[in-house]
């Protein structure tokens, strides 16, 4: 249970952080890297960048290119695209290994986000096979004969009645993926409800020749073992259980071997994680976003803690550096770790229709590459 090879990559600990937009930039992976390094004594796991979408990654948008940034020193680099045709899919590929950009490729068919699917990307598209095929297999061609592996992240299916898991496993597989991972959950579900654990355990059992990771409602460093022991699986791929938690893999390393985990945080150990995380955005983005974009986190940090309703109010519409120091200094540094922070955290919403493009399942050997799906952007 202590280890996971994939391709040319060997992870001491099975766990893969997932990527989320907007949240798995490098100060988030930084941040949990160095917490992993402070409570575990190394890094052992695979921490992944959030999504960039192929098209705009050939085209060198200067954002789509800054969202690839890694630190000096993060090793193994992981970069997951989004992408809808095998040209691009190509092209961003071969890009990525000719420049050095990353040390390994995931691509996502996972995102549930009307928007996307509507046009046929994310969840909507390994209901074609044919095309799904043909998107690894060009990812798998412009990789060849480099140490850079390619894997694939997809879900269930669009819908209880549409499950694509299996045939996309072993379609994945025999195009050369060198690792699947399961959220499992359909499209339909969205992040609501439960993740249905018995299809990590059916993919398992119907690819063999590649790990199988299983993704979905692990929370705790338990829940991994938990489901690597109930699946079969071979790795887990940790997202919203993060979130506030970046401390979370420091955890997953010593259940992962079998050595006492370490004691969670009190609240002025969190405030300190939250001032490293607020400098680690602002050296990336700029003080003025860094600190709009560590707002989406303060709720998650303060789960459960004393802190008021004023306060947090405050900390929510924080702009600067020296006035989050004020009102963290705000906070009773003494306070424990408190039991009702633990459990499910980030978006849930509600199950519902999955938009898809006309006729979308009237051929799953349909071909076409889905029109304008290539400009979306979104998490999975």
């Amino acid at each position: 249970m202590n280890s996971l090879r994939i391709g040319s990559l060997e992870l001491a600990s099975p766990v893969v952080l997932a990527p989320m937009a907007g949240i798995t930039n490098v100060a988030f992976r930084t941040l949990c890297r160095e917490l992993e390094i402070a409570r575990a004594g190394s890094v052992s796991g695979l921490y992944v960048c959030e999504m960039v979408t192929a098209r705009a990654l050939v085209e060198r948008q200067p954002a789509t290119l800054h969202m690839t940034t890694f630190g000096p020193t993060e090793t193994p680099r992981s970069l997951q695209l989004y992408t809808v045709d095998p040209e691009t899919t190509y092209r961003a590929a071969k890009m990525i290994v000719d420049e050095n950009m990353a040390d390994h490729i995931d691509m996502n068919f996972g995102c549930p986000v009307p928007k996307v699917t509507r046009k046929g990307g994310g969840a909507a598209l390994p209901y074609k096979r044919t095309l799904f095929g043909k998107i690894v297999a060009a990812a798998v061609r412009a990789t060849e004969g480099t140490r850079v592996p390619v894997t694939v992240k997809f879900r269930v299916g669009i819908d209880e009645n549409n499950h694509t898991h299996l045939d996309a496993g072993r379609i994945a597989a025999a195009e050369g993926a060198a690792a699947v991972a399961l959220h499992a959950r359909t499209a339909a579900q969205r992040y609501s409800g439960t993740a249905d654990w018995d299809q990590i355990t059916r993919l398992k059992e119907h690819v063999t020749d590649v790990p199988v990771l299983g993704n979905g409602d692990i929370f705790a460093a338990q829940d991994a073992v938990r489901m690597m022991a109930e699946t079969g699986c071979d790795g887990v791929v940790v997202g919203r259980g993060c979130l506030g938690r970046p401390w979370l893999f420091a955890e997953l390393s010593a259940a992962m071997h079998g050595v006492p985990e370490p004691e969670p945080p009190n609240l002025g150990e969190v405030t300190t994680i939250m001032r490293r995380h607020a400098e680690l955005l602002a050296d990336h983005h700029g003080e003025a976003k860094g600190m709009r974009e560590l707002r989406k986190h303060v709720a998650w940090y303060l789960r459960g803690f004393p802190a008021g309703s004023e306060l947090r109010v405050e900390l929510a519409l924080v702009s600067k550096l020296t006035e989050l120091d004020d009102l963290l200094g705000q906070l009773d540094s003494s306070v424990p770790f408190p039991k009702d922070a633990e459990g499910p955290r980030g978006r849930q919403g509600s199950p519902g229709t999955v938009a898809l493009p006309d006729g979308w399942l009237d051929d799953p050997e349909d071909c076409l590459v889905p029109a304008g799906a290539d400009l979306m952007h979104s998490g999975g």
